[in-house]
């Protein structure tokens, strides 16, 4: 595979995207074993696994952050051999920003759910964040061996609760405790596995119980694939034969497309059906010369340009991953988009316009290691020596720049106060918490000087329990923390103008600044909506930039309780110039004056964030639950009962009102309850809850 070209027709970068506990670790595992990228198949439950490294999550048994790791597999049917480029993503929703990040750079993805369960409340959210990214996928029905196990349920769910176009290539072989192997639907064999490591299925005549559903089945996987192609359609209705080298092309581009999801169902515990999702992944998930061709912009005309995936081009990566390991250091993860990076080159950051260099290129196995000298289009690789590097920024040649679209992570939600048990500790904590910054998107840290302590926030409880246990084991600092507080923000419900004046005047240049401001309530989610409506004679164009960012600054800590103002509209309308002692810093001052000033009258408010929770339960806890949703000022929002008699109760309540759910619902269900909690949007916090919060 010397031509480039050929060579990124056999690459496919993928991603393992599901709800916790639906058993992508576990299908990573056997997907490594079974193409003889490992010789032994590690378990979560002993915390064995190659792509569970990390002390925590071997501990707790779930996946914390998204491991890269490589392998290769030839097609049982076509032949075709690739080279696979996998990402095991976390399921719970407290790191999502570890799945958005992977599937802004991977070109499809499997997505694996829980035969029992089918459509959980994060197979909802993952699934959404790959239509927002357009990632072809395939789907993986998994644990059909469980009790409860319904393989068309789950395929309606997926056509009911995530709108998508499912397409069954496979049916199920027995159920539950019976279930043994698949039918082929392509082939019209029957697959029947044995459950032991590293045994190939047997390839056996269909079950003549089965028959019938099989070609039942067949034949409606025929139409719809048919249906997405106008050559076959057209075959099928002169009575043309169609072989199934042509209805794997067909797929393939409908895959693509995202207009048709492939299902394959199995058991990864069991080793039952993990070879044909190899096949799959191969067949139908595409090489990076079938993708869109990746679009930024030139950061210096802010035309479009776009990254030919050819080694041969000039080079282009985006940066989605840091982190820091303690025995090589700062690894920053790149994906290829076109071009070669080289070890030892130096390579442009479009987004901080600075130079870095490529100490070393590393091929990611996990946590282990492998030294490459040059990372070609398409692939992904970690990069030794980048400093100035962060989630998000492009990498280019500072001869051919060129910018891509950042990556948007969803803000922090929960905040603890955090301190060293020791005072010498403070700037080894400061450190510390740096690192962990860089490492992770959706974790913040700010000091707080009116209470004069460090504040973490992240996505949920969870989150910074990780968080701090890291602290303690990696960088050996010991903390006391705070309990959880609720992120609010403030926003205002009027329209308001106030001026702010800056005038310090004392003989020689002084410092003089005049603006008057007006501000309404923007949209939900728009944060600040900066227009200039002032007269040049008034305020000078080249101030307003200053201007723009006195109001950021004075967003940051909002008038009611000094949380973060958002989704503002501020207007410049005036103000007033000096020609001798006007300034940047004057008006940068005058204008955080006149937004504060401006927001005291447009009666502000607090806004809280709404977790979207679903509880599982049996159907004797039902109105418990219920009743304990509503007093804790949530709103219920349905009911749904699932195939294994459970019933799942969804609800919109304020996060201030979760905190110890879990043991509550304990209590509640005996122990049998289990539940998932997501953020959903801000919203007013009732005057009552807000006096109370501020104090009045």
């Amino acid at each position: 595979m010397d031509d480039g070209n050929l060579s990124l027709a056999h690459i496919r970068n993928i991603g393992l995207i599901a709800h916790i506990d639906a058993g992508k670790t576990t299908t990573t595992e056997r997907i490594l074993f079974y193409s003889g990228r490992i010789h032994r198949m590690g378990e979560v439950d002993e915390g064995t696994t190659t792509t569970d490294w990390m002390e925590q999550e071997r501990e707790r048994g779930i996946t914390i952050t998204a491991a890269s790791i490589t392998t290769s597999w030839k097609d049982t049917i076509t032949g075709e051999e690739a080279q696979i480029n996998i990402i095991d993503t976390p399921g719970h929703i407290d790191f999502t920003a570890e799945v958005q990040r992977s599937l802004r750079v991977l070109d499809g993805c499997v997505v694996i759910f829980d035969a029992v369960c089918g459509v959980e409340p994060q197979s909802e959210t993952v699934w959404r964040q790959a239509d927002q990214f357009g990632t072809p996928r395939i789907c993986f029905v998994n644990k059909m061996d469980r009790m409860g196990a319904d393989f068309w349920h789950t395929i309606r769910m997926i056509e009911e609760d995530l709108r998508a176009n499912p397409i069954p290539l496979q049916i199920p072989i027995g159920v539950e405790d019976q279930f043994r192997g698949v039918v082929d639907l392509f082939e019209m064999k029957a697959l029947v596995f044995s459950g032991e490591p590293g045994e190939p299925p047997l390839i056996q005549p269909i079950p003549p119980q089965l028959l019938e559903d099989a070609n039942r089945a067949r034949l409606q996987m025929l139409e719809k694939i048919i249906e997405t192609d106008p050559d076959l359609t057209e075959k099928f209705i002169e009575g043309g034969e169609i072989t199934n080298a042509e209805l794997y092309t067909a797929l393939r581009r409908a895959v693509i497309a995202n207009t048709l999801s492939p299902v394959l169902c199995g058991s990864s515990l069991r080793n039952i059906g993990v070879q044909p999702v190899l096949d799959a992944i191969v067949r139908y998930l595409p090489n990076p010369l079938e993708m869109p061709l990746v679009q930024g912009v030139d950061p210096q005309t802010n035309e479009p340009k776009f990254c030919q995936p050819d080694p041969n081009a000039p080079f282009c990566g985006l940066v989605f991953k840091v982190v820091t390991d303690q025995f090589v250091g700062r690894l920053v993860y790149v994906r290829v988009y076109s071009g070669t990076m080289r070890a030892g080159s130096s390579v442009y950051n479009a987004t901080r316009q600075k130079d870095e260099r490529v100490s070393r290129l590393l091929q990611m196995m996990a946590d282990k290691r492998n030294e490459i000298t040059e990372c070609h289009a398409g692939d992904i690789a970690a990069v030794v020596g980048l400093r100035n590097s962060f989630t998000g920024d492009t990498l280019c040649e500072r001869g051919n720049r060129i910018l891509l679209e950042q990556i948007e992570f969803p803000a922090p939600v929960v905040r603890i106060a955090v301190e060293p048990k020791y005072l010498v500790g403070q700037d080894k904590l400061n450190d510390a918490l740096q690192k962990l910054k860089e490492e992770d998107p959706t974790f913040n840290v700010a000091f707080d000087e009116d209470i004069g302590q460090t504040i973490i926030s992240g996505m949920g409880e969870l989150h910074l329990e990780i968080i701090i246990d890291r602290l303690k084991r990696e960088f050996n600092v010991e903390c006391n923390v705070g309990a959880p507080q609720v992120a609010y923000h403030e926003t205002i419900t009027q329209k308001a103008r106030a001026e702010g004046r800056y005038i310090h005047q004392t003989g020689g240049r002084g410092q003089y600044g005049v603006v008057v401001l007006e501000v309404e309530p923007g949209e939900r989610g728009s944060g600040l909506t900066f227009i200039n409506q002032a007269s040049p004679l008034a305020i000078p164009p080249v101030y307003i930039p200053s201007i723009q960012l006195g109001v950021q600054q004075a967003m940051e800590s909002g008038v009611l309780a000094s949380y973060p103002a958002v989704d503002i509209k501020v207007t410049v309308v005036d103000g007033k110039y000096h020609e001798v002692d006007s300034s940047k810093l004057a008006y940068e001052i005058a204008a955080g004056i006149a937004f504060r000033e401006a927001c005291k009258r447009a009666n502000p408010i607090l806004l809280e964030p709404i977790m979207k929770a679903e509880t599982r339960v049996l159907e004797d806890y039902v109105g418990s639950i219920v009743k304990d949703f509503n007093s804790r000022r949530g709103s219920v929002e349905g009911i749904q009962q699932y195939a294994n008699g459970m019933y799942g109760i969804t609800a919109f309540v304020p996060l201030s009102e979760m905190f110890g759910y879990v043991t509550s619902l304990r209590s509640l269900t005996s122990g049998r309850g289990t539940f998932t909690m997501q953020f959903d949007h801000y919203a007013a916090v009732p005057q009552s809850i807000s006096e109370r919060i501020l104090g009045i």
